[in-house]
């Protein structure tokens, strides 16, 4: 893998005073969405390059992801931690904002392997569900983080199907589970939702014969929502996302799943995928059942018809 060049057209920088001196806000025009940047670069020992680089391939897998980026105006701030990791949140109202904690030993390298980013501005695509469906949008953007990376050429498909065989089952019920809606933990919250994304995406390409994923149904929910400063029933986000695909599949999975614990043959669903593992990767079979489907779902989609 590469970095990808600084994709802004515009930088300014207007430094603030007064106590916050050592901090700076800049303006940076991304193709689809300014963002209003705010970090203190001295903070980190690889400077703001980095980071600056990172904020722009971040917004650029998200937009071919879904058409186009979620937000056209997008506020930023970086905020230095011990350490080299990075965390984040997502705030939807009054504004878009993703409020992020850098570690100050962070690298180009860390950086270019980050999903944290790429997470976080998932978030801005889907309307606010509130906790209770917190599975679905945080299992949304587990999911869509690695397939959007993988289709943008930052992360190797190998390594998603990897972590999926290692991670997918972390989000299978366990014996004392009500559904999605009624258990909350973090395994059926993360990983339980991005299951349920997967299976949905199988599905979808199923009945379609490829002709439509559920990267289709997402951008039919941005495009009708405005993402996140929304605020949807879970009802409506799968109508309006099965009626852009042209099958029930989200509103069918959901009325099995959201109360009553759904039993998934993972081990069957790699081997009809045509996946298997190799140490701490994977091996590709193109003469399994649902091969045509594995690859389909990884490969760029285009975003004609999507504003």
């Amino acid at each position: 893998m590469r970095a990808g060049r600084l994709a802004w057209v515009a930088l300014a920088l207007v430094h603030t005073g007064g106590a916050a001196a050592q901090e700076s806000s800049r303006e940076l025009n991304l193709p689809g969405v300014h963002v209003h940047l705010t970090l203190d670069a001295r903070e980190f020992s690889a400077g703001e390059a980095p980071l600056l680089e990172w904020i722009s391939r971040s917004a650029s897998i998200v937009s071919a992801y879904y058409g186009r980026f979620p937000v056209s105006e997008l506020a930023i701030t970086v905020r230095a931690m011990d350490g080299s990791r990075v965390g984040g949140t997502t705030f939807g109202s009054p504004r878009a904002l993703i409020r992020l904690r850098v570690g100050r030993d962070v690298t180009a390298k860390l950086l270019l392997d980050d999903w944290v980013l790429v997470h976080e501005m998932t978030h801005l695509a889907l309307p606010d569900v509130g906790e209770e469906h917190a599975w679905l949008s945080e299992g949304l953007a587990t999911y869509v983080e690695g397939i959007a990376r993988a289709q943008a050429g930052n992360r190797s498909i190998e390594d998603v199907w990897a972590e999926d065989m290692r991670s997918m089952p972390r989000g299978l019920p366990q014996a004392d589970d009500a559904g999605l809606d009624h258990t909350h933990t973090w395994g059926r919250t993360y990983w339980g939702g991005a299951l349920f994304c997967l299976l949905a995406d199988v599905e979808i390409h199923r009945r379609t014969n490829d002709a439509k994923a559920l990267q289709d149904a997402l951008r039919a929910i941005l495009s009708a929502s405005g993402g996140l400063a929304s605020e949807w029933p879970v009802s409506r986000i799968f109508a309006v996302g099965d009626a852009a695909v042209g099958a029930p599949v989200l509103q069918e999975l959901y009325a099995r799943a959201k109360d009553t614990p759904m039993a998934t043959d993972l081990p069957a669903l790699w081997r009809e995928l045509g996946i298997d593992a190799a140490g701490d990767s994977v091996r590709f079979r193109d003469d399994a059942p649902l091969a045509h489907i594995r690859i389909a779902l990884t490969r760029p989609r285009p975003s004609a018809g999507h504003p």
